[in-house]
């Protein structure tokens, strides 16, 4: 199958579209962040860097740190991005660009996002760092793909959603992390646990500005959600379509979070750049 030029949509120079970099561009190991900013914050520990670009919000770093090859890009916020971002860099390793064929061979990327989070539990303290077991999405990126969840993934999901009585238009989903990159990233400072991820930061987290909101008490129930001794940790708003869309493309993704909000003590960080950088030396390290 060759892919038409409407579907794998590449710009003048070849690159793929949105994130305008080439396959040798790219590093095995890639750090996924929201903010354009933090890429510089990571590649300012990388030891050389030997590609640099930015195309509207995807900012690219890649480099090596230690001996390790590693690409810092950012995504902007939401699963719509990711979903933009986890589709170009698999077409980068897995498609051949210039005859718009698959590979024979399938690479898998490590797949690290490193972003900040509301914490859900009022035991965990705010810049607490938050390690992702599972994605639970109230977005809707991967009912658009026929991606094959597991027994226990789609039991997770329903359980969740019957205990916190979500309006019927939201259908919950659930992704598993990588199980070899948790254990990669687990120490003493991660608290691991369920991420939901949400479609929005107002209303599809909890929260009453002007308009309101149609689930008021969401947060409480998330932190009283139990499954399977997994509990409900944090909300953010990109891992359910980085676990579910990277895993079914084969590749390893996980997330670790800085909490910068306590939601059921109502504290929220006064300034997390010094912490920010910590995390994101704890991740290189562990690479």
């Amino acid at each position: 199958m060759k892919y038409p030029a409407s579907e794998l949509v590449l710009d003048s120079k070849g690159n793929v579209y949105h994130l305008g970099i080439s396959p040798e561009h790219l590093a095995d190991h890639v750090l996924l962040v929201g903010d354009q900013n933090r890429v510089a914050a990571i590649s300012a520990f990388f030891d050389e860097i030997t590609h640099q670009s930015e195309h509207r919000e995807f900012v690219c770093h890649t480099g090596y740190y230690k001996g390790k090859h590693i690409t810092a890009l950012s995504t902007g916020i939401g699963t719509d991005n990711i979903d933009i971002v986890i589709n170009e860099l698999d077409a980068l390793v897995n498609i051949d660009l210039k005859e718009r064929k698959n590979k024979e061979q399938i690479t898998s990327l490590n797949l690290i996002r490193i972003g900040t989070c509301g914490i859900l539990q009022a035991d965990i303290d705010v810049h607490s760092y938050i390690l992702s077991s599972h994605a639970v999405g109230i977005d809707n990126v991967a009912h658009f793909y026929p991606i094959a969840f597991s027994e226990h993934e789609k039991e997770l999901a329903r359980s969740l959603d019957s205990f916190v009585g979500f309006p019927k238009e939201i259908t919950p989903y659930c992704a598993e992390a990588s199980k070899q990159l948790l254990d990669q990233f687990e120490g003493p400072e991660t608290h691991r646990g369920i991420t939901v991820t949400s479609s929005g930061f107002y209303a599809p987290q909890g929260r009453s500005l002007r308009l309101g909101t149609r689930t008021p008490d969401i947060n409480e129930k998330l932190e009283a959600f139990s499954f399977e001794g997994h509990r409900v940790v944090n909300f953010e708003m990109e891992s359910s379509a980085l676990f579910s869309l990277g895993k079914a493309m084969g590749h390893q993704c996980i997330t670790i979070c800085l909490g910068i909000a306590n939601r059921p003590r109502m504290e929220f960080s006064k300034g997390y750049e010094n912490e920010m950088n910590r995390l994101i030396q704890y991740v290189l390290d562990r690479i």
